[in-house]
């Protein structure tokens, strides 16, 4: 029993004084903790399918979350309404996996500068949304949400949208061939504000 609890001691010694064996270690338990809370997720309907009525994003809907994710607006508005009471008195139904599924990537996360966006979509009008980005104070005067001015000048990327829509359809959105001919079109000579709006627009609209 002595030889015994000696050899485990030694073994557990070794483990604490090895830095590098300490890592692998560890290494290796976090990464077997998070397959197997990962790896289910794949394999769940509720994550994996869409929620009834969902379409993949528009080619101007798509560029207007290019813009939001290129000025940075993910790091003030969260896209995830958590379920608690708190939180869906606020902003609505709390969101699902099932909106998420065409988003590459999604823009769920935990902080919140600004209010969270998700049920957005409808809440107002295309000309509040205009003047909001212009000049955040002209609706809201307490904001301290940065201005972006440029967004009412500058065009939309038209030539960038096909590669774009082919690459989601690599892993998975199911655009066809002719919504991808046509994205050029579609967006060439948008504003890009007229692009963040068409996006804000559609956020949150399926579940209520």
């Amino acid at each position: 029993m002595a030889n015994n609890n000696a050899s485990g001691g030694l073994s557990h010694e070794k483990i604490e004084t090895n830095n590098f064996l300490m890592i692998v270690l560890i290494l290796l338990v976090l990464l077997v903790g998070g397959l197997v809370e990962i790896v289910p997720l794949f394999f769940q309907k509720s994550t994996t399918e869409p929620v009834k009525g969902l379409q993949p994003y528009t080619a101007l809907q798509l560029a207007g979350r290019d813009i939001y994710t290129r000025e940075g607006c993910y790091n003030c508005h969260s896209q995830m309404i958590r379920p608690f009471r708190a939180e869906t008195l606020r902003y609505g139904h709390y969101s699902v996996a099932g909106e998420f599924v065409y988003d590459h990537p999604f823009q769920w996360g935990s902080k919140r500068t600004g209010p969270d966006l998700h049920r957005v979509g409808g809440k107002y009008s295309d000309q509040w949304h205009r003047d909001h980005l212009n000049n955040p104070r002209d609706v809201v005067p307490e904001s301290n949400m940065p201005a972006y001015p440029w967004l009412l000048k500058d065009d939309v990327d038209a030539d960038s949208m096909p590669a774009h829509m082919r690459a989601l359809r690599r892993v998975g959105v199911p655009y066809t061939d002719e919504q991808i001919a046509k994205s050029t079109e579609e967006v060439r000579g948008k504003k890009e504000i007229e692009a963040v709006i068409a996006y804000l627009q559609v956020l949150g609209t399926l579940v209520r």
